[in-house]
């Protein structure tokens, strides 16, 4: 029985190596296929990740395309798609481009068009949406790129700021003193010292031993720099042919040592950035008939305008030439009074009685401040003095509101054809404590004259934009200060389009402290504000906030482009198929 066993046993193996060849190649062949689903899986995953990136990327050349495009037209930022849900406005201000100009980027739903990304052979595309609701108060846009590529759809938002002058602490057209008030030939002089000018004879200004510039820098022209400090990025418009890109002179033209550039590399040449000819273009905002581009008109004042800030939120104006403040057209042909800019005439409580009138500042607006009008069909126009308004003419006349004060000398650098206090000039006269946001522009003069201060420096802005001269106010009689005050303090982006930004009888007085800027200062030509043991030192810190944001309506150079300040990504605002997630 045994050996019956043992001999069946023995002539069952084949049955058993069958069964395990069977087995084997089971195992082989779904090793085999699993490898193929994974080698198949890890192609679809790579495919995927490569079509992730790929719609990234397309949503960043959507922003940069969009750069492109308004920085060759200036204009652009009115357009975009109505039918948008970002960026959506009641009212909504964005049209479509004409049929000529039309962007496919501004498609939107599945029929909506995608505009391709260049080199990419259509296989990756991108759309934009754009949100200029808070272009016409701070120049800023907003921007949803959506990226296509594959099946994928990535979206970032951007936010975009104009680059200009108050992307810097100080900015200088000119490194000379203005030929207005120094007398030098303009022709000679106003021209840069890398294209020409004498290297004397043009009141060339140089940066001193107490000059501590704190905040970014630039210059169009080539800087005289002694034993100054610059605590932030320094460019200038000046390429010289080998290191340094600044002279080493002082005023005088003398050698000296002792500069300190904070950040390493500086300072470095960089383009030109040209000013705007004048500062018409903020007399615009004062207008009712541009109601596309002024959909909140600001305030309008003629002749001589004092302005006091109070920290409630309000203004007192006086403003005795003032009889409409929002006109239509330009020259202007008719007007209005709203309620909002004050109530024009002499009465008690009113814009042109002696005490003026208290109102809420214009926030997130213009005040605009012009010439008394010589053309007679112009609402502002007047061939007579207001009533109860003293003036008289001359280098050291009254403009009726004050100044020049009391036993005030004629004031430096006045002449019978350019007064100081002209009595029918475009000059705004400003202090106090601002609580908002505003723009005040003058066609001609700025005069600080006293501590020009926000109430909250994280949330109030002020914009100081003189068509000519910005002065810090520095009554004198003979070689005597008329006001002790020591120390000036102004928070303030400060622009003088055509001239510059200077202490009023800067030569005399004795040392006055410091002149305490916190904010930002482009000018035309260097202004003075210190001399010998006369006048202030310069206090000048920048106010970061410019980084991203300006003063309602500021001024940007002729041309500009546009910089990204923030850059985040989204959840994709479109599906593959083009509607909205």
């Amino acid at each position: 029985m045994v050996r019956a066993l043992r001999r069946r046993a023995a002539g069952d193996e084949s049955g058993i190596a069958l069964i395990m060849v069977i087995g084997v190649t089971a195992v082989l062949a779904a090793l085999l296929v699993a490898s193929i689903a994974y080698a198949t899986g890890q192609l679809r995953a790579a495919r995927n990740t490569q079509d992730w990136s790929a719609a990234m990327a397309a949503a960043y050349a959507g922003v940069e395309e969009y750069q492109s495009r308004i920085a060759n037209d200036t204009t652009y930022f009115q357009y975009g798609n109505p039918a948008a849900t970002f960026g959506h406005t009641v009212p909504d201000t964005r049209t479509l481009p004409p049929v000529t100009a039309t962007n496919p980027a501004f498609g939107v739903g599945a029929t909506g068009s995608w505009a391709n990304v260049s080199g990419s052979g259509g296989k990756a595309q991108f759309r934009y949406e754009v949100d200029n609701s808070k272009y016409s108060t701070d120049g800023t846009l907003r921007l949803r790129a959506t990226g296509r590529a594959g099946g994928e759809t990535r979206s970032i938002v951007a936010d975009l700021k104009q680059q200009g002058f108050i992307d810097f602490l100080y900015f200088t057209d000119y490194e000379i003193a203005d030929p207005q008030i120094t007398g030098d030939n303009v022709s000679t002089c106003v021209k840069y010292a890398w294209a020409g000018r004498p290297s004397s004879g043009c009141s060339e200004i140089a940066f001193g031993s107490n000059d501590v510039v704190n905040g970014p820098a630039h210059s169009n022209d080539a800087m005289r720099v002694c034993a100054a400090t610059f605590k932030g990025a320094v460019t200038t418009g000046y390429y010289p042919s080998s290191p340094p890109a600044y002279i080493k002179k002082d005023s005088t033209g003398a050698s000296c040592t002792g500069q300190v550039f904070s950040l390493t590399g500086y300072p470095l040449s960089s383009p030109v950035i040209s000013m705007p000819p004048t500062n018409s273009e903020l007399k615009k905002e004062v207008r009712t008939d541009l109601t596309v581009d002024v959909p909140r008109p600001g305030c309008l004042y003629t002749g001589p305008t004092s302005i006091t800030f109070t920290n409630d939120g309000k203004m007192t104006v006086r403003s005795p030439w003032t009889k409409k403040t929002q006109v239509v057209g330009s020259p202007a042909t008719s007007g209005t009074a709203p309620a909002q800019c004050g109530t024009p005439g002499s009465a008690a409580g009113s814009l042109g009685s002696s005490t003026g009138q208290s109102i809420a500042v214009p926030d997130n607006n213009v005040i605009y401040v012009q010439n008394v009008p010589t053309v007679t069909s112009d609402p502002n126009y007047s061939s007579t003095t207001p009533s109860g308004l003293t003036v008289s003419t001359g280098a050291n006349g009254s403009n009726g509101i004050g100044f020049p004060t009391t036993n005030e000398t004629t004031p430096q650098f006045a002449t019978a054809s350019l007064p100081a206090y002209g009595y029918k000039n475009g000059d705004v006269f400003v202090k106090g404590t601002l609580s908002g946001r505003v723009t005040v522009a003058s066609e001609n003069y700025v005069y600080v004259t006293g501590d020009m201060v926000y109430k909250d420096k994280q949330a109030d802005l002020l914009g100081l934009v003189g068509n000519n001269a910005v002065w810090v106010w520095n009554p004198m009689n003979g070689s005597n200060k008329l006001i002790n005050d020591t120390n000036r303090n102004i928070n303030a982006a400060i622009l003088s389009v055509a001239h510059t930004f200077q202490v009023q009888n800067y030569n005399a007085g004795g040392e006055r402290g410091s002149l305490n800027v916190y904010g930002a200062i482009a000018q035309k030509f260097r202004g003075i504000v210190h001399s010998g043991s006369n006048g202030y030192i310069k206090g000048y810190s920048y106010d970061e906030r410019f980084r991203y944001t300006a003063p309602p309506k500021f001024l940007s150079p002729v041309t500009t482009t546009y910089g990204v300040n923030v850059w985040v990504e989204t959840d994709p605002a479109f599906r593959s198929d083009g509607t909205y997630r």
